[in-house]
């Protein structure tokens, strides 16, 4: 009996471990998959004890959907088209500060919903950050800044706060869509800085003068060129995937050109790009309907959430574009905006 144990457990040893690297792998808190805004209530007026018998008491009811599902059951559809037998072409991790005991919920309504969501973490109210390097994932999504500011700060992963589900927010069919902010999100802060300190003029003189140099990769760029080599293999070709790709940035001419060069560079077919010189980009969005838009500015991300799921890209702690001001632009527009910083008292669902 022994020796047969023994044989097992070697057999359990020498087992390859998953090879994830050319899967796209999706981080999200529970809180961002499903609509937990009750429970986090709870919490925050009743405390931690009132919060689990709250869990426990809706085990079985039904979750509705939080901003990051519509993305989530898109993707994971895309694994119809992988080979049989090799790795997902996605996959999506649960990471959530709930307890085991309460996340079961969070469990039933994944089966119920039909995602085929097999990863969880659940910290017991812990961080969730540090996680990311080891599931692998390559974006990571939450309601929760602190979780969101530390994974930018390691620069383990691409990672965005997402805001409240839009209301009335149909999703485009038959296609995942990804709508990204340039600067600060693609791209380097390098020409935001530019624009910061010398102004709209030297911003534009500056772009105009590197416009055949690739842009610096930024927060986002490893996400996006793993999103781009996924595209690549579907079998509908670059030009009838279903993943769209769309660049919605307030660049406009001369400071286009750069943008064209550097997706080049990186080998990235973009579908759709907009320069908007200073327009708002909620109608565009509206228009294109991505299933998640991404941007560094509160402006931007305030007046896009309310009509498509949306996710702020924080600025590294150290960044000089935090500057302890909360400063924002808009290219050729009417100047800096004010944004507050946001403090949030952490709670399970808050986090997930």
């Amino acid at each position: 009996m022994l020796s047969s144990l023994g044989a097992l457990n070697c057999r359990n040893r020498t087992r390859m471990a998953l090879d994830l690297t050319h899967t796209l792998v999706i981080g999200i808190s529970a809180s961002a998959l499903f609509d937990l805004r009750e429970a986090d209530a709870v919490f925050q007026s009743q405390g931690i004890r009132a919060y689990r018998e709250h869990m426990l008491a809706l085990e079985g009811a039904p979750l509705a959907t939080g901003t990051g599902f519509a993305l989530v059951a898109a993707l994971l559809s895309l694994n119809v088209h992988g080979p049989k037998g090799a790795p997902a072409l996605v996959e999506v991790v649960i990471m959530s500060r709930n307890s085991p005991e309460t996340g079961v919920r969070v469990m039933r309504a994944v089966r119920e919903r039909g995602l085929a969501i097999s990863r969880y973490v659940f910290t017991g109210g812990e961080p969730l950050s540090a996680y990311a390097r080891a599931f692998g994932v390559d974006l990571f999504l939450s309601n929760s800044v602190g979780d969101v500011q530390t994974v930018v700060d390691s620069a383990v992963c691409a990672a965005a706060v997402l805001s409240p589900p839009p209301e009335g927010y149909q999703p485009a069919e038959h296609q995942v869509r990804f709508a990204f902010d340039g600067d600060a999100v693609l791209f380097s802060e390098d020409a935001e800085i530019v624009y910061k300190s010398g102004g709209l003029g030297a911003f534009h003189a500056s772009e105009d003068e590197a416009r055949d140099v690739p842009l610096p990769e930024g927060p986002f760029a490893r996400f996006l060129v793993k999103l781009a080599r996924l595209k690549e293999t579907l079998p509908q070709g670059v030009e009838y995937s279903p993943i769209r790709i769309a660049v919605v940035t307030a660049r406009n001419a001369p400071a286009e050109a750069r943008v064209i060069t550097t997706f080049r560079a990186w080998g990235v077919y973009v579908d759709e790009a907009f320069f908007l010189g200073g327009l708002a980009k909620d109608q565009v969005l509206a228009a294109f309907r991505p299933h998640i838009f991404f941007d560094d500015q509160d402006v931007h991300v305030s007046r896009a959430s309310g009509l498509v799921p949306s996710g702020r890209v924080p600025y590294k702690t150290g960044s000089v574009l935090r500057g302890g001001s909360g400063e924002e632009r808009e290219k050729e527009g009417s100047g800096a905006v004010k944004a507050g910083v946001v403090h949030l008292t952490r709670s399970p669902a808050d986090g997930g």
